[in-house]
Parts: C-alpha cells; sequence; structure tokens
C-alpha cells in the first residue's frame, strides 16, 4: 500500500482548485514576499503567522482589483438595469478561500506557500469571520450576492458596517456566555474606505409645509461614510460591490450650540452618533423596538437611497454631470429588494425624495416606487414582525410619519372603495395599528409599497397567502410570489468539501459548479459499486478530520465510526432542540436498560447561539451541556453515545461540520420555518435529512424522493387541527412511558444532581404553555430514529440514499432562486458570459 498523502499533495491532485502553474507561482511568491515588506513592513524574522495571512490576503487581493475596476467600467458604459439587495445583515463568513475558488487560485497559492515553507490552511486560520448576521437571514444574504456576481448581474450589496458583529459564544459551567466580537481588530484587508462618497442622513428636527412642499428642518445629521469589499463570481471576472456604511459624526457635531457642554464633552459626545453602526442586535426571528435599531434601519435606507439616485442621475463612465433626470424611468434602471421589513424605509424614504425634493407629484412617485421595490417575507412568527411606536416616529423621524400616514390613507382609500362598509377588514389592512399605543406594522407597509411580495419556501409562500396576509393577497394577487432559498456550491460545496467535489467532477465533469442541475446525472451511478465507495470515503475523510478537531477542542474521544448527528441553527424554541434532548434521553435510557444489544452509536452534536436576552433559549443549552455530562461520563454507555454541545456556531465551524454530518436533524414544528437553508446544506454534502414537512424540507422530499428522507411528524394542516381542539401535552405524558421518565428525569434534577429544580421551568414550559407542540410528535420522532439506526447498519444502502439526496440537491442553488428573482420581480436577465480579464487584449 502507498503511503498515505500529505494534505498538501492531496490537495494538488484536486482538479477544481485550480491549475498551480509555475509562472503563477512565481509571481505570487513574489507579490506575497513584496506584501510582507512592503505593505506590512515585516522580514521573515520578525514576522507572526497574521501577517503570513496579511500578506497573503493582499496578494489574493491584488488579483481582484483590476477584475473589480473592469466590472464597473463595464457596467458605466453597458448602463444595465442595476439591483440593489438592501440587508440589516451579511453573514459572509471568511473571504481568503472563498476568493481564491473563485479566482482559480487555490492550487496555485497553495504550493506559492508551500515554496515559502508556509502551510496554507494555518494561514487561512488566522482570519476573522465577518459576522455580520444572525443566522438564515444574513447568510442567504451572502449566498445572494455570490449568486449575483456569478450570474454577471449588476448588483449591490447594501448593508451596515457594525464594528461589532454578532457575539462570540463561550461556555462556561455549562452555561451561555457573549463577549463581544472585535472582528476589525487587526484590520480587515478586503475592505476599501471610500470617504468621497459619504452622505449625511437626517434625524429628528420638525417638518414645515409650504406652498412649494415640505421641508423638514433642524434636523441632527450623522455622516455615512461607505467601505467597499469584493465580491467575486465563479471564474467569469465579474467583481460586484458590497458596499457597508459606518456612521461619523460630523465636523461641527455639538459645537455648533457654542461649546454648551464645554469643548472636550462635544468632542467626546461625538460617540452617541458614532454608535449608529457600532454592534448587530443579537436576536434572531424575534422583534426588539429599541430606537437604536429603528436608526440603524433608517440609516442604512438613507445612505443608500442617495447612492442609488445618484449613480442613476449619471450615466457616463467616470462622467460628474448629471445626465439624467426623468424619474420616470428609474424603475427600467433600479430594483430594490428588501431583505424582510428590515429596511422598510425604503418606500417612505424614497417617496420622500420624489416629492420633497425631486418635486414629482405624488400619484408619479408612487407608481414609480412599487415598480421599484419588492420584498421578501422571512417569517409567519408574530413576535419577529416589526411594529414601530408611532410616538418614536413623531421624534425621530417626523417626515417619514407624515409620509406614512398619507400611504396608508390612500391605501384605505382603495380597501373601502373594493369592500364598501367592511371596517373590519379597514382596520385588519390599515398599516397603522390602534390600541394602548398605536404602532406601524412594517409589513404591511412593504406589501402596499412593492410590486412584488414573496415567501422563502413554497410551503411558506402558501401559509401567507392563507393567514398573515390573506386580505392583501385577495387584494392584490398579482403581487405574491414565491422563491425558494439557495445556497451558494461555490462555498458549500466546493470549498468546505473539495473532496465530495473532486469524486463528482470525476464523474459528470465541473460544469455543475455553475449549473448544479447536472447533479441529477449522478442518479446514474447510485448503483457503481466504485461511486458508492468514493462518496463513503470522503465522508469518512470528513469525518475523522472533524474528530481531530473536535478532541482538541472539547477533550472528548469521538468515535469516528459512529453515526455524527447533528443540529446547527439558532436556539429557538420553535426549532426544537428540546425534541432532540427528548431523543438523546431515551436513547440513553435505552441502551442503560439493554447495555448488551448491539445499540447503533451516535456522537450527536449540537451548536448555536442563543439571544441574550432569550432566558428560555440559554436553558436550552444549559440542558443540552447537563444531558452531555452525565451521557458522556457514564461507563455502561462507552463511546455508544457521546453528546457535544458545538460552542460558537459559526460560517466557518459549519464549512468543517456539514460535510462530516450523517445525519441533519430539521426538526421544526409545521409551519414554523419558513425555509432554513443548512437542510440544503447538509443535502448537498452528503448527510441524510431526518425532519418535518415544514420549509424547504418538502420540496427536498420532492426532489430526492421522500423514501430517501427520514420524514415524521404533524403536517400543517395537523398542527391546524389540533390547535382547533387544544393541544394538551400531559394527555402525551400519561401515555407514553419513556416521553414521562424523560420529562421526570429533567424535572427530578438527574441531569442536575447539584441544582434538582434546575430545570423545572423547562418541564413546566413543555407541559403546559408550549407553543411548539414538541410532545405532539415525539412518538413519531423516536420510532422514525428507529428507522435511522436501522439503516445506519447497512453502510451501502445508507449511501444510495446519500447519493439520491446529493443528487437531487440541485433545485437548492441560490444560483436557480437568483436566476427566479432576476427574471421574475426584478426584470433582469441572467447571463453566464465571462467578462474579459483583465489581461487580455482587447
Amino acid at each position: 500500500m502507498s503511503k498515505p498523502l500529505s494534505d498538501h499533495d492531496r490537495r494538488k491532485q484536486i482538479s477544481v482548485r485550480g491549475l498551480a502553474g509555475i509562472e503563477n507561482v512565481t509571481e505570487l511568491k513574489q507579490n506575497f514576499n513584496r506584501h510582507l515588506h512592503f505593505t506590512l513592513v515585516k522580514d521573515r524574522n520578525v514576522a507572526s503567522k497574521r501577517d503570513y495571512y496579511f500578506a497573503l490576503a493582499h496578494t489574493v487581493r491584488d488579483h481582484l482589483i483590476g477584475r473589480w475596476i473592469r466590472t464597473q467600467q463595464h457596467y458605466y458604459e453597458k448602463d444595465p438595469k442595476r439591483v440593489y439587495y438592501i440587508s440589516l445583515e451579511f453573514y459572509m463568513g471568511r473571504a481568503l478561500q472563498n476568493t481564491m475558488v473563485n479566482l482559480a487560485l487555490e492550487n496555485a497559492c497553495d504550493e506559492a506557500m508551500y515554496q515559502v515553507g508556509l502551510d496554507m490552511e494555518e494561514l487561512e486560520d488566522m482570519e476573522e469571520d465577518a459576522g455580520l448576521g444572525n443566522g438564515g437571514l444574513g447568510r442567504l444574504a451572502a449566498c445572494f450576492l455570490d449568486s449575483m456576481a456569478s450570474l454577471g448581474l449588476a448588483a449591490y450589496g447594501y448593508g451596515i458596517r457594525y464594528e461589532f458583529g454578532i457575539f462570540n459564544q463561550k461556555i462556561v459551567s455549562g452555561w451561555q456566555v457573549e463577549e463581544a466580537d472585535d472582528w476589525l481588530r487587526y484590520g480587515n484587508p478586503w475592505e476599501k474606505a471610500r470617504p468621497e462618497y459619504m452622505r449625511p442622513v437626517h434625524f429628528y428636527g420638525r417638518t414645515e409645509h409650504h406652498p412649494d412642499g415640505v421641508k423638514w428642518v433642524d434636523t441632527q445629521v450623522v455622516l455615512a461614510l461607505p467601505y467597499d469589499t469584493p465580491v467575486p463570481g465563479y471564474r467569469n471576472n465579474v467583481v460586484n460591490t458590497m458596499r457597508l456604511w459606518s456612521a461619523k459624526a460630523p465636523c461641527e457635531f455639538n459645537l455648533k450650540d457654542f461649546n454648551v457642554g464645554g469643548y472636550i464633552q462635544a468632542v467626546l459626545d461625538r460617540n452617541l452618533a458614532e454608535n449608529i453602526s457600532r454592534v448587530l442586535y443579537p436576536n434572531d426571528n424575534f422583534f426588539e423596538g429599541k430606537e437604536l435599531r429603528l436608526k440603524q434601519e433608517y440609516f442604512v435606507v438613507s445612505a443608500t437611497l442617495q447612492d442609488i439616485v445618484r449613480r442613476f442621475k449619471v450615466s457616463k463612465f467616470g462622467s460628474r454631470e448629471i445626465a439624467r433626470t426623468d424619474f420616470s424611468k428609474l424603475p427600467e434602471k433600479v430594483a430594490i429588494q428588501l431583505n424582510d421589513t428590515h429596511p422598510a424605509m425604503a418606500i417612505p424614504e424614497l417617496m420622500r425624495v420624489l416629492v420633497d425634493e425631486e418635486k414629482l407629484d405624488w400619484d408619479k412617485a408612487w407608481d414609480i416606487c412599487v415598480r421599484t421595490c419588492a420584498y421578501t417575507n422571512h417569517t409567519v412568527l408574530p413576535e419577529a414582525l416589526e411594529r414601530w411606536p408611532v410616538e418614536l416616529f413623531t421624534r425621530l423621524l417626523p417626515r417619514h410619519l407624515e409620509i406614512i400616514y398619507e400611504i396608508n390613507r390612500r391605501h384605505l382609500e382603495k380597501v373601502a372603495a373594493k369592500y364598501p362598509g367592511n371596517t373590519d377588514r379597514l382596520r385588519r389592512m390599515s398599516l397603522i395599528e390602534e390600541g394602548s399605543q398605536k404602532r406601524i406594522n412594517m409589513a404591511h407597509l412593504c406589501i402596499v409599497g412593492s410590486h412584488a411580495v414573496n415567501g422563502v419556501a413554497q410551503i411558506h409562500s402558501d401559509i401567507l397567502k392563507a393567514t398573515i396576509f390573506k386580505d392583501f393577497y385577495e387584494m392584490e394577487p398579482h403581487k405574491f410570489q414565491n422563491k425558494t432559498n439557495g445556497i451558494t456550491p461555490r462555498r458549500w460545496l466546493v470549498m468546505c468539501n473539495p473532496g465530495l467535489a473532486e469524486v463528482i467532477a470525476e464523474r459528470i465533469g465541473e460544469e455543475f459548479i455553475r449549473d448544479l442541475d447536472q447533479l441529477q446525472r449522478l442518479r446514474e451511478f447510485v448503483n457503481d459499486e466504485a461511486f458508492i465507495r468514493d462518496v463513503a470515503k470522503v465522508k469518512q475523510e470528513n469525518k475523522l478530520k472533524f474528530a481531530v478537531h473536535l478532541e482538541e477542542h472539547y477533550k472528548v474521544k469521538i468515535n469516528p465510526n459512529s453515526m455524527f448527528d447533528i443540529q446547527v441553527k439558532r436556539i429557538h424554541e420553535y426549532k426544537r432542540q428540546l425534541l432532540n434532548c427528548l431523543h438523546i434521553i431515551t436513547y440513553y435510557n435505552r441502551i442503560k436498560k439493554e447495555p448488551n444489544k448491539q445499540w447503533t452509536p451516535r456522537t450527536i452534536m449540537i451548536g448555536g447561539k442563543a439571544a441574550p436576552g432569550y432566558h428560555t433559549a440559554k436553558m436550552i443549552i444549559r440542558l443540552i451541556t447537563a444531558i452531555g455530562e452525565i451521557v458522556n461520563n457514564d461507563p455502561v454507555i462507552g463511546d455508544r453515545l457521546k453528546v457535544i454541545f458545538l460552542e460558537n456556531y459559526k460560517v466557518t465551524l459549519a464549512e468543517k461540520a456539514i460535510p462530516a454530518a450523517d445525519l441533519s436533524e430539521q426538526i421544526s414544528t409545521a409551519g414554523t420555518e419558513a425555509s432554513g437553508t443548512g437542510n440544503m446544506k447538509f443535502m448537498l454534502n452528503g448527510a441524510l435529512t431526518i425532519g418535518t414537512m415544514d420549509g424547504a424540507n418538502v420540496e427536498m422530499a420532492e426532489e430526492a424522493g421522500e423514501d430517501n428522507l427520514f420524514i415524521f411528524g404533524m403536517r400543517v394542516e395537523d398542527v391546524d387541527a389540533l390547535d382547533k381542539i387544544g393541544y394538551n401535552a400531559q394527555d402525551y405524558y400519561n401515555r407514553l412511558p419513556e416521553l414521562k421518565q424523560a420529562i421526570d428525569q429533567i424535572g427530578g434534577g438527574f441531569f442536575s444532581p447539584k441544582q434538582p429544580d434546575l430545570f423545572k421551568e423547562i418541564v413546566n414550559m413543555l407541559m403546559h404553555h408550549d407553543r411548539f407542540k414538541v410532545f405532539a410528535d415525539y412518538e413519531d420522532y423516536i420510532k422514525c430514529q428507529e428507522k435511522v439506526n436501522v439503516l445506519y447498519k447497512n453502510p451501502k444502502e445508507w449511501t444510495k440514499k446519500v447519493i439520491y439526496n446529493i443528487a437531487g440537491s440541485g433545485k437548492f442553488s441560490s444560483d436557480r432562486t437568483i436566476a427566479q428573482y432576476a427574471r421574475e420581480i426584478w426584470g433582469m436577465e441572467p447571463t453566464l458570459e465571462k467578462l474579459p480579464a483583465p489581461d487580455d487584449i482587447q
């Protein structure tokens, strides 16, 4: 037998990583040394690993610059329709390896680093994640940017450059502890500040109504400073821009009041203005109506719309003169996509710009606004819907409140005309909710102010039309669409699982990387012994690599032959990590009862962050760690069951865990998970799914064949039926002895012997006010997990199901999603044409 390849040699063999031509490698080494010397001002004697990372990052970035400038030049000359994707979150992760993949530089860089005596994986590990997101919504925005660039769309991502992203999670004696994510501490080589495009953003003040229009006066000004990050398409020489705004106080801030509190205090108070871009709100699927958050939402919207209008007015490249003044053409040149309601202020702000500043009449302005804007809904959970107090608007954004009132007045006139005498419908459809305090329903504002409204999976879009947006659907059915989410196969296959990408490419070529539907061709190989073997071998290698990572990190010995059963996502009651816990306890009790049976060994991993203010979610983490303490130290169990809480789950940890997973847990109560995207990543990377018929799981079952997923539990109809008769947890507790045993153990201190009452409130919640009906799905979940155990003991049949899943995952490319947004909402045509490379002769 030949000796196993080193990681370096194995990476060299992989074709999807690009060619390591000798000139290429020599040039990269020269540029690397140049950056170490001139950019970092270090020599090899004193340079640290971080210095080497920065030198490599700058070297790779150099390859983006020419393409970036050329792409923007191309857009100026061609003047295509542009799409502006506005989001309060962009969960980007690391940029170095993704850039190398999309520019086909990976093998050359690897070889260059090897030749100068450095290990590329160690350097990659120095990069901080750009954690400017909470979970699905922010990661979706990042995948969309990759797909928009890869499909040649003139697209811009607009958001906030948070100084502190999602907190770092530490587990201390079983509890989550948050620490600030100071991701910019050492600098960010991928961003370029653009102070020349700084924009003023106004707050507070009052309105004056004059014959020639309305003025918003006596405002406080904060400056928005843009930072641009390149977004490379996959090997097409397109580099788009993500522009993130940072808040700066103006020079005269607090000084014009002639030093009321003194000069020093005035300078110190600049922090107040600059706090707007200080920190990401760490809530997922939860609305916290704080003034600072509304300031963030308006800040990104105002700065972005100024940019959009400026770019619309100038059309020739390099020209500053105004070439376009007819705003009726705006919807032909501009599409604005609102990622949830967080940027909903774009609608009244665009109206303010058109009516107050550009002096258009209302009807013309409104028509332009609606044809330009489109809204994506991400959740049906009532606690997640944004409803801002009118009182806050009165102070912070008085002109926008007037505009929203006028939008509402005209909207309700239309409703009344269509449904005369139906006052209850008027109340339901109003943008203003009356009550103890009046609130603005931002989702209603988005629906009324957009030409397209979409959910993010078929079942979710259907629920929107049937429930929370039913009135609006009946009135304007043409607005409502579905756009099932997707993931970029560059990051989520080629980059994080090169072994699997290579095994696939050996069978069907490399085109699948840009056209993921080609994976369907793998169905021909489902009975091919060699392919089955190769797929299983890659999975085993990924598991071994992850096991090494885990043992370094958690000091738990992992059995790499055990089933890796993984649930990673934000901790939330609706995602039902508690149902997973009940299975763990039940499986533990069964092994204890019959220790000599041949149990299927499992390593169960649960990871994810809890919002700092979400007490129940933090208790769920404490329960998981407590179960782990008991299970992992029970000698009767041995290595047949291990429970690990994956600390500080983030994009970079997902890239390690997902390729190593055997079983993907997607177990939300039917009707609560709008889509999910982690589910798609596991499917593409050769895990089987255990899940409910919720979100995109429904479509995954459709694509791969329902027999190739482990589907269990209530459907949406069953949940509705149970709501009608009333969910009674006690019934299940009384009827199911294993459930009763598990609950009694949790409540009785079996997992917290030093604090027997620690989990009483969790038991109380499950027994008396569980909105998500954990017990109702327990029995079917346990039975379904038994089927999983049986199949896992037959590796060949298991791997065949894996192949059907990979072959069925083509639909879940974000390239397909974005092509649908482009054609069906934005009125743009994607292209797979390449731009000429910067060094091509014209």
